[in-house]
């Protein structure tokens, strides 16, 4: 089962990537609802958007790219936060927000980005602050986050390109905010593949690989798939691996 690591009622989007410069966030919209509703509660009408991006190239270009899609998906107010490959994020990030985003690229870089502020968002999730992330984003928001790799034991189970320059398929502790791990791009990059030989491995438990301009909203006991592709649901018995799909 996908659920909220530790059971808290919690809004967690997780979205497999995708962009598209007349793309109308489809995949956005009940994340931006729901930091509105948040907002509301502190007397502020447009509601504050915190958003991690990690990347050394057209840094100004990726910038601009969010905040556009966050502003043509609804009214809000981006306020985005841009790092280098191997910096952290500081505790500013996460002051005065109405919901989180963090975006997506080279996913050991975001996972390296948000390590010395992981409980203070884990805090704030499990007290209500909706939590959207974008292809990396979503990888790391993981107990068990496979952060890259395209090989097992040297044999490959995904492109090459989706390795995160990384050899080995990699598994290490997470965000912790959904209890099973996440793929990202799964019809476009091949990648669900990597989620099954990870969990016929034993490196995870199961998870969901998703398809860009796709969504898998956990909420307080329940999943909802938005957007334009499917969940695949990968799970072990004792028969082995099991794939499903949890919509479309």
């Amino acid at each position: 089962m996908v659920g909220a690591a530790g059971g808290h009622a919690v809004s967690i989007h997780l979205i497999g990537g995708g962009r598209a410069d007349d793309y109308s966030g489809e995949v956005f919209a009940v994340f931006i609802a729901e930091a509105a509703a948040r907002a509301s509660l502190s007397g502020r009408g447009i509601p504050r958007i915190g958003v991690l991006l990690v990347g050394d190239d057209d840094e100004q270009v990726y910038v601009e790219a969010y905040r556009d899609q966050l502003l043509r998906t609804a009214p809000c107010e981006p306020v985005i936060t841009s790092l280098p490959e191997g910096a952290r994020a500081s505790s500013s990030l996460l002051n005065d927000i109405d919901g989180l985003l963090i975006g997506g690229g080279h996913t050991p870089s975001y996972l390296e980005a948000v390590a010395a502020i992981t409980v203070e968002i884990r805090l704030l999730v499990a007290d209500g602050l909706p939590y959207a992330g974008f292809s990396a984003g979503s990888m790391i928001a993981s107990d068990q986050a496979i952060i890259g790799g395209w090989q097992i034991g040297g044999v490959p189970v995904c492109p090459e390109d989706a390795g995160e320059d990384l050899d080995e398929v990699t598994v290490v502790e997470g965000l912790g905010l959904v209890d099973l791990a996440i793929d990202v791009h799964a019809a476009q990059w091949g990648t669900l593949s990597r989620l099954i030989a990870a969990a016929e491995a034993g490196l995870v438990d199961g998870g969901v690989a998703i398809d860009e301009f796709t969504v898998l909203i956990v909420g307080d006991g329940e999943l909802r798939v938005e957007g334009a592709g499917s969940v695949w649901k990968v799970t072990t018995d004792t028969n082995g691996v099991v794939v499903g799909t949890l919509g479309a």
